[in-house]
Formats: C-alpha cells, structure tokens, sequence
C-alpha cells in the first residue's frame, strides 16, 4: 500500500501538461474534462458506471479538457 502511495506520488510531480482543445461556439465557457465527455455520453446511452469508471475519468480529464473560450 505505501509503495502505491509513493509511486503515484512521482507520477503527480512528474505529470504532463494537459491537452487544451477549443471549441468556440460548441461548448459553454467552463472547461470540461475528456472523461466527463465520456461519463456523460455512456449515461446517455444507458451505461451504468462502476469504480474504474470513476478512476478513468478522473485520469482522462487531467490529459485532456475541451474549452469554448481562448
């Protein structure tokens, strides 16, 4: 357990920047993360979400964010 602690403490010092697209006029001004885009979509369509649901978006958000605004 402390071993994953620690390696996902590295993993956070060493994180990539997140990938920012625009979509002006397609998306409202807040930033919204890859994995809500994908959280929403599978709820749309009648996909339940289990725990690695969570933990899958939470990872696809921090790599990539749709914005409407620059």
């Amino acid at each position: 357990m402390k071993k994953q602690k620690e390696k996902r403490e590295v993993l956070d010092k060493h994180e990539t920047p997140r990938h920012r697209v625009h979509l002006p006029g397609f998306i409202s001004d807040k930033e919204v993360g890859l994995g809500d885009v994908i959280k929403h979509a599978t709820y749309a369509v009648g996909i339940k979400p289990c725990g690695g649901c969570a933990r899958r978006a939470a990872a696809l958000n921090r790599w990539m964010a749709f914005s409407g605004k620059r």
